[in-house]
């Protein structure tokens, strides 16, 4: 395979990852990826925004998220995000320093 077409089928397969979790599970919430994946949506958004950054492209960490969510964090958040019990908050803290506060 050349490296283009390596490039278009990852490039199909984000798009595809991106559909499934905006438009096909919206019910799946954020913490839960966390907490059992070690990435969220957010996630998705700053890698998306830090290989902009790293191509000269200015972007910062709102403007990544509009671009990946389709919409604002605010619209979406009224729209799908429910509360998390203080169980899943308490996960969350340890997945997030294990998957995101060490690598940045």
């Amino acid at each position: 395979m050349d490296k283009q077409t390596e490039i278009e089928i990852q490039a199909a397969a984000f798009r595809r990852l991106q559909k499934h979790l905006m438009e096909d599970r919206t019910d799946v919430q954020n913490i839960d990826l966390m907490n059992m994946a070690g990435f969220c949506r957010n996630c998705l958004a700053r890698w998306y925004q830090e290989a902009a950054n790293e191509r000269g492209i200015d972007m910062d960490k709102t403007e990544a998220r509009e671009i990946y969510y389709g919409m604002t964090m605010e619209e979406w958040k009224a729209s799908y995000q429910t509360e998390a019990s203080p169980e899943k908050q308490a996960e969350f803290k340890v997945a997030f320093k294990e998957n995101v506060t060490d690598k940045q």
